[in-house]
């Protein structure tokens, strides 16, 4: 069994950004010297998550809609008493939507279905910075 620690990072610019980052994944997975097992990924911070979606404009924008309907950004949240940032709304997406997800490969290829990305979503209300930890494990 081997375990192989690399990174992503990315520039997005919040408010449901929804990044595909499935080609920066599978390319670790090719580099790796591993060529069967599971890549995890994990986000390193509190306000995006990441999950997988049929990467299509009209899924994107209703992706997005589901989010303002379900936990709006125009509402109170007390997190946002702690420090004035106004992205309570945030956390609690991102939360929802969770902070990693594991993919099995085999022969070095990701065992995703034919319209299955791997999408990042910074739910921040700002342009960010973000870095995503890939674990990637097997033999």
């Amino acid at each position: 069994m081997a375990v192989e620690t690399k990174e992503i990072t990315l520039q997005s610019r919040g408010n449901c950004d929804t990044i595909d980052i499935t080609s920066q994944v599978a390319r670790n997975v090719e580099k790796s010297g591993i060529n069967n097992g599971t890549v995890t990924l994990f986000i390193v911070g509190s306000t995006a998550g990441i999950t997988t979606i049929e990467y299509e404009p009209n899924l994107l924008s209703d992706f997005k809609d589901m989010w303002d309907r379900v936990i709006p950004q125009n509402i109170p949240y007390q997190h946002d008493k702690t420090w004035g940032d106004g992205n309570g709304h945030s956390h609690v997406r991102a939360s929802t939507l969770g902070a990693s997800l594991t993919v099995p490969f085999v022969n070095k290829k990701l065992t995703l279905g034919t319209w299955q990305q791997i999408v990042f979503v910074d739910f921040d209300n700002r342009p960010r910075a973000r870095k995503i930890a890939i674990q990637i494990l097997g033999e």
